[in-house]
Parts: C-alpha cells; structure tokens; sequence
C-alpha cells in the first residue's frame, strides 16, 4: 500500500510518500516539503499567530494536494514541538482540522525519541546490540537507549537548533560571549540526564539522525547524499571540536556555502554543532554513526506494525 507521513515540525513540513507493507522495507516514492520554520514564528507569548496559522493551513493544503497526486490511500499526519509547545496549540489544530480535514497527532518529546529510536533499531538490526541514539531537530533533542526494540530510557530536551538560533544566538555572525553562554546552557541541559543513561551501561554502538548531523557530518568528510543510503557515514567527535569555533566565526551566507549545508539550515547550524558536541562529549561518544531513517520512517513502522497480517 502507498502511505503518506505528514511531519509538521519545528522546521520544515514534510511529506514522506512510500510504497510498504508489513514485513517489508518502505520504500520512498515521493517527499515533498516546505520550509515553513514555526519555531520562529511563536509570538513573544509562545503562541503562534494568525500569519503562520495562515501558512500552516496553506502547506497542509499544499501537502494533501500532492499525497492525492501521488496515490496515497493512508495519511499519518503528526505535529513535533513547535505546536507542541504553542500556548495555542489546541486552537492551531482545530482551524487545521476544520479548513483541511487533517486531525495533526501532536507527539510527546518521548514519543519522538521512541519512534525514531525503532526507526534506527529496525535499520541496523539486532545486530547492533545496545543502542544509543541522538536526534537533533528544531525544538528539541532526543536521546534514546535500549537493546530492543522499545528503549530502555528516552528524553527529549528544548535543545533544538532553531529553537536555540531563535533565543541565543540574534546576531549573524554570532557574539562571542552569546555562544559562550550557549555552549554553558546545551551543556548544563544535557548533564542532567546523563546519569540516567550511564546506569544502564556502556552502549555497543552510538547513532545520530536528522538533518543537522548529516550536514555535520559532511563537513567532516562524510559521503555525499548522492552517493546512497547505504554508504556508511559517521561524525567523529574531533571534526566537530574542530568545526565548532569555525562555525562561530560565520555569517549565515558563508556557511551556506560550506559542503552539504542548504541554505535554509544555515542560520541554526552553528547551535547544532554545540548540541552535538555537547552530546558526544558528555557520553563520552568519539563518533557516531548517520542513519538514513528517523522519527517519519518510526511512524510508518508502528503504523505497518498494527496492519492486519495477511
């Protein structure tokens, strides 16, 4: 069957169209996406206001266009932390759900950590043993850690790159001091859960998804996208050590020039360099390996996981 994820995100809004059913790999046949960036558009209340609920109706419309282009019989729309943590959240998806028919299934921080942490389980296998997995996105992080397929423990943090750009970082190129400040925040979030996860012993294998450790991870010498899914990639903590004060030193328009990194993502790299220096640093990770599958390929996974059998 042909399934359609709408990811309503910090970031951008995503439509994922893949062919799959139960027992198989999905298939990607179709991603279409918007850079509508919500996280930026909370007013000083946190609330989004009538402008981006405006253009989120706009890019849902647009989305649900192109799933019925595409063929797509079953739509599994979900919304991350920028509506999330709306202080008008409950009206934002009501005026979604009255003018296009799409009912958002807004997911916890824990939620977006265990599906994503499925989706790498599923993508290496139970080969990998203990996993540790890191997602970046644009409100929060997530970590997850566990030897099946539902983790042993999962957080999410308000650690997002575009969240973190948006509130600490106003100038371009960013202060000194501003990222210092920064840099003591991220690490002083992340140390509070380290202890929870240091109980459960030491992980077999360390994984990062999402966009800003693929674009960290092509500065780092990683393969080209171009290249496939399947071309091992991995982010070694001291490309990143050495990235991050070069980073600093950027404007927005010079780093969009750097290898892998688009336009659109430019601005919050910088603050998720920091996040996953922090990351790797207080785990005490040397490197991590880049998997191609994440929270949307977790939520096509549950959802196949409940089809009937045939």
């Amino acid at each position: 069957m042909r399934l359609g994820v709408l990811d309503v995100g910090s970031n951008t809004v995503h439509l994922l169209v893949v062919d799959a059913h139960p027992g198989a790999r999905p298939l990607p046949a179709h991603s279409h996406k918007a850079d509508l960036r919500l996280a930026q558009l909370l007013d000083p209340a946190g609330a989004i206001g009538p402008e981006g609920v405006d253009q989120l109706i706009a890019t849902v419309r647009d989305a649900l266009q192109a799933a019925e282009d595409k063929g797509v019989e079953d739509l599994l729309p979900f919304a991350t932390s920028a509506v999330r943590e709306a202080t008008n959240a409950d009206d934002v998806l009501a005026r979604v759900r009255a003018e296009t028919g799409v009912d958002l299934q807004v997911l916890t921080g824990e939620e977006e950590a265990r599906l994503t942490f499925l989706a790498v389980r599923r993508w290496f296998g139970w080969s990998a043993g203990k996993l540790l997995v890191l997602d970046i996105g644009g409100g929060s992080l997530e970590i997850a850690y566990g030897m099946d397929e539902e983790p042993d423990a999962a957080v999410s943090l308000p650690l997002g790159a575009g969240r973190l750009t948006a509130a600490w970082l106003p100038e371009d190129p960013p202060e000194p001091g501003d990222v210092r400040a920064l840099r003591r925040h991220v690490r002083a979030q992340i140390a509070r859960t380290v202890g929870e996860f240091s109980r459960l012993g030491s992980p077999d294998h360390v994984v990062a998804t999402s966009k800003t450790f693929k674009q960290l991870a092509r500065l780092g010498g990683a393969a080209r996208s171009t290249e496939g899914l399947y071309v091992q990639r991995e982010l070694k903590r001291k490309s990143l050590e050495d990235w991050v004060p070069q980073l600093a030193a950027m404007t927005t328009g010079e780093r969009s020039e750097l290898p892998g990194v688009s336009e659109g993502r430019a601005g919050q790299l910088l603050a998720g360099a920091l996040v996953a220096e922090g990351a790797m640093d207080l785990f005490g990770v040397e490197s991590v390996e880049i998997c191609p599958w994440a929270l949307r390929e977790g939520v096509i996974l549950r959802r196949l996981d409940h089809l009937p059998q045939p």
